[in-house]
């Protein structure tokens, strides 16, 4: 709605919206507006009809990282943000449906990337997957990287420092899917569980489209004690409320094309724990960062972040070892 909303007043456009959207009274009167159904039908006949009024002098922008199905006339760019599309990642943890739907969308960009006039992403991690992978080869990549809110926001945070006055310790806005991570990241919270400590964490994992992940952290939380709580998927007021009831961000993702939620930590001030990754990197200095793939290092991250002291490991010399290994062993 934002960038609708930054149309200037006296330009021609044309909308093509999903008619799923839940704004739809907010759209600028000014902007000709094609609601368009979720369908494959109703997909096609919008493609069509963009392939037969678009001409030379005209600027399509395609914002569902996908380019026109038929050719069409006038400048086509493409704000790409599925990093799925770009690179081999394993679909095997998603289901029968969202396999075939990413595979489908991976041969519909390749096979019309070569109708895009430019392609516009996030980062520039996001620029080297998108030239690495073949499919935008001899097109302009063009980083913006774009937020509808962009005041206040700091590369490097204010106070990394943990107050003892916030409801919840630690905040992960995210949404389910597989690379999100958030069996590593509960995971890690049953370790600290196991050295007798309990931090708060808060999730925001839709309860109709994730059950089968919810069941499993409840599981988790029951076994080990876990101080988790799901505030459910809610609208962007209700994460700004969350940020200002935080103590601090970790976001354990293992990739991701701009990674929203890291900027809007430090647009309210929190401190970021994060993955040592070129996409946090794109966007800011996290105070405490982890290997993402091993619950021990996101445990150990939250313990430094917490000002708990690891334990150093009991190193011995040659004469201990031997004293320990023959002697105290009988």
């Amino acid at each position: 709605m934002p960038l609708l909303e930054a149309l200037p007043e006296d330009l021609e456009v044309v909308a093509a919206l999903d008619s799923r959207l839940q704004e739809r009274k907010l759209v600028p009167g000014n902007i000709n507006t094609r609601w368009v159904k979720p369908t494959i039908q109703e997909r096609l006949k919008a493609e069509w009809w963009l392939a037969r009024n678009a001409r030379a002098d005209d600027r399509v922008l395609c914002f569902g990282n996908l380019p026109p199905i038929f050719r069409v006339q006038g400048s086509v760019q493409v704000f790409l943000q599925n990093r799925y599309l770009i690179e081999p990642f394993s679909l095997a943890a998603f289901s029968c449906k969202t396999r075939l739907k990413i595979g489908l969308e991976r041969l519909w960009l390749a096979s019309r990337a070569e109708q895009v006039t430019a392609f516009i992403v996030q980062t520039p991690s996001m620029q080297r997957s998108l030239r690495s992978s073949g499919i935008a080869k001899n097109k302009p990549i063009r980083i913006f990287p774009f937020v509808s809110e962009s005041e206040g926001y700091r590369r490097t945070g204010k106070d990394s420092h943990p107050h003892a006055t916030n409801r919840f310790d630690f905040l992960y806005v995210a949404s389910g899917e597989p690379h999100k991570n958030h069996k590593t990241l509960v995971q890690a919270w049953s370790l600290l569980a196991s050295e007798g400590l309990f931090p708060t964490l808060c999730l925001t994992l839709d309860e109709k489209t994730t059950l089968p992940l919810i069941h499993w952290i409840n599981q988790q939380k029951s076994a080990h004690k876990l101080r988790i709580e799901n505030q459910g998927n809610l609208p962007h007021q209700g994460v700004k409320r969350l940020y200002r009831e935080t103590q601090a961000l970790i976001y354990p993702s293992s990739f991701e094309s701009l990674g929203l939620p890291l900027i809007e930590a430090r647009q309210a001030g929190l401190p970021v724990l994060a993955p040592e990754l070129d996409y946090v990197r794109d966007v800011l200095d996290p105070e405490q960062t982890f290997d993402p793939h091993s619950p021990t290092s996101i445990a150990r991250a939250v313990k430094r972040f917490l000002g708990i002291e690891e334990n150093p490991l009991p190193l011995q010399n040659a004469r201990e070892f031997i004293h320990r290994a023959l002697v105290q062993a009988q």
